[in-house]
């Protein structure tokens, strides 16, 4: 299994990591700005049975998925260093919903979600800020997305982000500093530094999740932490 992560994500939580796959450290230049030039969030969006990539993600990575085997899809939107011109690709989509600021989601993403429900949001950073979960459960820390799924009667949990750390920012969003493979969710820090801890906590592991701390630190917004096979 590959796990793409940002290049900037602590050593001590990649090492902990590669336990469970080989890792894949994110780096451009020149395509959006520095915070989130690895953010795989920002390059690739995973629908049902598709992963979509930004179309000038380098060809180094092009390469590794094709080495792998892994088959990807090249979105028609070229990422460039202005919101919202680095969001076309951040989105969150699972069994059934597509949830993004769908006027400036691409093609390619739309064109493979039309079975789904679609959710609009003013935010166009979504994947950073909402983290879906089994069974139409969600974690976010963006209030205009939490209101919007409360009225669809969706169950999400609202937390905060100030404790999260994004080079350049104030603070990044928590959803940002999470991974999730199969029944294990992966935090890159720990949830005691953060306010709401306990009640994530609490959620997942309600839901039947296993929560991996990757290192004893503040949470780093990495961009989410993406799984391929």
């Amino acid at each position: 299994m590959l796990i793409v992560v940002d290049k900037k994500t602590p050593e001590k939580a990649k090492i902990k990591l590669s336990d469970f796959g080989e890792i894949i450290q994110l780096e451009t230049e020149n395509i959006t700005y520095k915070s989130i030039s690895g953010h795989p969030d920002i390059f690739f969006c995973k629908t049902d049975n598709d992963l979509i990539l930004a179309p000038n993600l380098p060809d180094k990575y092009l390469n590794i998925l094709f080495e792998n085997k892994i088959y990807f899809i090249k979105g028609e939107k070229f990422l460039k260093n202005k919101y919202p011109e680095t969001a076309y690709y951040n989105a969150v989509v699972n069994n059934d919903f597509l949830i993004h600021n769908l006027k400036i989601t691409d093609k390619a993403i739309l064109d493979r979600c039309r079975d789904k429900n679609l959710i609009s949001v003013k935010q166009g950073y979504c994947r950073c800020s909402l983290l879906p979960l089994k069974n139409n459960n969600f974690i976010t820390s963006d209030k205009g997305i939490f209101k919007k799924l409360k009225s669809q009667g969706i169950n999400v949990l609202f937390v905060s982000s100030d404790e999260v750390i994004l080079p350049g920012f104030s603070h990044g969003f928590f959803e940002g500093g999470c991974g999730v493979f199969e029944d294990k969710i992966f935090i890159l820090g720990s949830l005691k530094y953060h306010k709401d801890g306990e009640i994530i906590k609490s959620f997942v592991e309600n839901l039947g999740y296993e929560i991996i701390e990757l290192y004893d630190g503040q949470i780093f917004d990495g961009g989410s932490i993406l799984f391929l096979k």
